[in-house]
């Protein structure tokens, strides 16, 4: 292992240098060269890193693009033939050249004049508009900054309203139904859902946002985690020429205040970039439990009622630099920090009954008062070479994560009279420490090479480092203020993952079928130990991950697609932790040490229909999962509830998917998200009833309204509907969110309203039941929330389409 790991940076840099000799021993002989300088018309100045396309005459098709230097020049090649060029520059109109004839070894085009605009850039606010979504076989594409109900909120909020995305009022991110879903940032495993899953999303800002990535069934290139798929958030970063940003302020009730800054300078072959935002919010929840508990002739009742509030400040720096050698090879370091500090406060109120309601037993209130701290950095260091050959190139990335997480809290529980008299018969008081630490070093190398006139290669290697250690105590405080650890609850938990993968896809295209296939080898080793009982588990596997894409290109912009491919969850740090959470002392919380990594196969099927005013696009999937874990929730006969993940036999799950986006009316734009799907799901290895099968779907539809002209109204309407689990159900979960904007200061501001959740009815709501227990829950975590927010563009389109990349379709 140590031998392995100390290979991967060499082999690394050993394959950089082995693709860079084989592009530079594989260029084409016998090819002219093309040369010429872009030149301002007006000024006679030299135009550095404009877009030069060279396109064939006789079919008009795309042969390469080039970029000029900082002096204006450029030097192509091309076999013999008849050429013209498009040369574009931002601020300047498009050029295309006469067509010209290359039959000898150079051609010189000499200066090509570009005219400015008839408005500098500094008067222009692009109004062109882009959808919200944009669709494909493989991978959707949420636009975050048209979605109105997105402003003044947070990661959260934004991933509640992508297609085939849910996310439940306990903040679990859902992807067609299933949680086993892996969250990355800009590409990457960050920081934020580090410690706490995507409950950690709740602290990073919308504004810092500028799309979301949905890719349902990923290829080789990606990494095997994930069973549902995978969600990119791709945060903000322009590099327009020039200085340009943007300004927003937040406010709302709940307290909801908060302010943001991104703000973007290049010059030349350099590019600053940074991005700020600062939160302040409080968020109140409640929440209701029934329990009965069989004994052999007893029966016991539970009525717990729980109110709190959790008060957070959110701080969000980004900043970098990309620097360009040319236009072709860029250099980017980039550097996150964030840092949480949250308050929060929850009061429980625990009513025992003995057979029924009119036999009270005990009455109990229990208080907890956290306060928490999380300071997180990110380092990355990220080189991307695009060669002359489009769709060329290679990205190699070091990421470094270094996140803390210190938690005090301090629990104070009464035995009051049955007649509920602030008089308590006894009190005693505990606290517990956690402290967390994560250090995790990342290297990634991937390789594109275009092979004949559709295929390509695709390679890469990827090798991750975390170390994980939790320091955890729980103690009993006497009269004096003396602190005695609790039994079994004072031990430092330490995790260590290495995981070190390769891959390789190969794909082309003949007439309208395009195919792939790829493979993933996946190395795993981690550890986890026990430090103060000497309790170690370690595990060791290899599994290769195969994939496949097969497309088929319709007439009348219609496509098909068939993919499959195997995924995998590992048990992360949390799942595997065996402490327990105790701000609840009826009902806990904790890991699994033994639990083993589940593994699925799904099977895709997908079409797309573009239409003169949007798109339809619609999906059958399947996907069989061995291992599956689920959380399971115990109850002992003195009524204490334990809840962890085990490893189920399996689950078998196969749906449909349609989304739709759609221009009514030119004042009218309509996006609209189903998704039925049907679940066989098999636990009998824990108890032999823990066998269901269980329809469900959910929906989701949005109208977005112009009204006088610069005004628009958003409406969405949310339903999720009941699922059955192996223990009980979930029951349906549904609300609706209004929002409007208008710009102001001619189109370079926005003031957004916004009202999530308007009637309040975004409830977690379960039944549960075991052998001996059954359980009902009703929970909301988050109350309805109004917003208003503005902001101010600084030289920056509003919600301008994006340029489109080299071999994006």
């Amino acid at each position: 292992m140590k031998l392995f790991n100390e290979a991967i940076p060499g082999l690394s840099l050993f394959l950089v240098f082995l693709f860079l000799s084989i592009d530079s021993a594989a260029q084409v002989q016998g090819k002219s060269l093309i040369k010429g300088i872009i030149v301002d018309s007006s000024s006679s100045q030299p135009l550095g890193y404009a877009t030069i396309k060279l396109i064939a005459s006789a079919d008009r098709e795309l042969k390469q693009e080039y970029i000029s230097n900082d002096k204006g020049e450029f030097l192509a090649e091309a076999t013999p033939g008849t050429y013209y060029m498009e040369v574009s520059f931002m601020g300047f109109r498009p050029h295309i050249t006469p067509p010209f004839l290359v039959n000898k070894t150079e051609i010189n085009l000499g200066r090509i004049l570009l005219a400015g605009e008839a408005n500098t850039l500094e008067e222009v606010i692009v109004q062109a508009e882009k959808s919200s979504m944009q669709l494909s076989l493989d991978k959707k594409i949420f636009n975050v900054g048209l979605d109105l109900a997105n402003a003044g909120g947070s990661a959260v909020d934004i991933l509640s309203n992508v297609p085939s995305v849910s996310v439940d009022p306990e903040g679990t991110v859902k992807l067609r139904g299933s949680s086993n879903v892996r969250i990355l940032i800009d590409g990457k495993p960050s920081g934020l859902v580090s410690f706490k899953g995507s409950g950690g999303l709740q602290q990073l800002q919308a504004n810092m946002i500028e799309r979301v990535e949905i890719i349902t069934n990923p290829s080789a290139r990606y990494e095997a985690e994930g069973m549902a798929g995978i969600i990119n958030i791709v945060l903000r970063k322009e590099k327009k020429q020039g200085f340009n940003g943007s300004l927003e302020l937040t406010a709302g009730d709940p307290a909801n205040f908060g302010a943001a800054a991104n703000l973007n300078y290049r010059h030349k072959k350099v590019n600053f970039f940074i991005n700020y935002g600062i939160a302040y919010r409080q968020t109140p929840g409640i929440g209701s439990l029934y329990q009965e508990v069989y004994g052999a002739d007893t029966a016991f009742i539970l009525k717990q009622n729980n109110n709190g509030r959790v008060t957070g400040l959110n701080n969000n720096i980004r900043g970098g630099l990309d620097f360009y050698f040319n236009e072709k090879s860029i250099l980017t370091a980039a550097y996150l920090f964030r840092r949480s500090d949250a308050d929060r406060l929850t009061n429980i109120r625990y009513a025992d009954f003995y057979f029924d309601e009119s036999n009270p037993a005990a009455l109990t209130t229990r208080r907890q008062d956290e306060t928490e701290h999380e300071p997180n950095s990110e380092y990355s260091l990220i080189y991307k070479k695009s060669f002359a050959e489009k769709d060329h190139e290679l990205v190699a990335e070091i990421k470094y994560l270094d996140n803390w997480e210190s938690s005090d809290q301090l629990f104070t529980q009464k035995q009051l009279a049955m007649d509920g008299s602030e008089r308590p018969i006894k009190t005693s008081l505990q606290n517990s420490l956690n402290d967390e630490w994560e250090k995790h070093f990342l290297l990634q190398v991937d390789y594109t090479k275009p092979i004949g006139k559709e295929g390509k290669f695709e390679t890469g290697l990827r090798s991750s480092f975390r170390n994980m250690t939790n320091d955890y105590v729980v103690n009993d405080i006497d009269d004096s203020g003396a602190l005695t650890p609790l039994e079994g609850l004072d031990n430092i938990f330490l995790y260590n993952e290495n995981i070190h993968a390769v891959y390789g896809i190969l794909g082309n295209k003949q007439n309208k079928i395009s195919y792939q296939a790829g493979l993933r080898a996946e190395w795993t080793d981690v550890k986890t130990t026990l430090q103060e009982t000497h309790q170690t588990n370690p595990r060791n596997y290899v599994n290769l991950f195969p994939s496949a894409h097969f497309t088929l290109d319709l007439p009348q912009e219609n496509a098909i697609q068939l993919s499959y491919s195997r995924r995998v969850r590992r048990p992360f740090y949390n799942d595997l932790s065996p402490f327990f959470t105790f701000s609840d002392s009826r009902n806990f919380s904790s890991g699994n040490p033994d639990l083993d990594p589940e593994f699925s196969d799904v099977i895709e099927i997908g079409h797309i229909k573009y239409l003169d005013k949007g798109s339809l696009s619609s999906s059958v999937y399947y996907r069989y999962t061995n291992g599956k874990i689920s959380h399971i929730r115990s109850v002992d006969d003195k009524g204490m509830s334990i809840n962890k993940p085990e490893n189920l036999l399996s689950e078998q799950a196969f749906g449909t998917e349609f989304i739709a986006d759609y221009s009514v009316y030119k004042w009218w734009k309509l996006n609209f998200n189903v998704n039925f799907f049907h679940a066989d799901i098999d636990g009998s290895n824990l108890v032999k009833t823990y066998k269901t099968s269980t329809y469900s779907w959910f929906a989701r539809q949005t109208s977005r309204f112009t009204v006088a002209g610069n005004t628009d109204i958003q409406l969405r309407l949310n339903y999720e509907a009941p699922q059955k689990t192996v223990q009980g159900t979930r029951k349906s979960l549904y609300y609706a969110d209004l929002s409007a904007s208008r710009d102001v200061f001619k189109g370079k501001g926005t003031v957004n309203l916004n009202v999530l959740d308007i009637f309040n009815t975004r409830k977690s709501r379960s039944l549960t039941e075991g052998p001996n227990f059954f359980t009902r829950s009703d929970y909301q975590y988050r109350r309805r929330q109004l917003n208003a927010t503005f902001s101010y563009r600084i030289k920056q389109a509003k919600a301008a389409k994006p340029k489109k990349e080299a071999g994006e379709e």
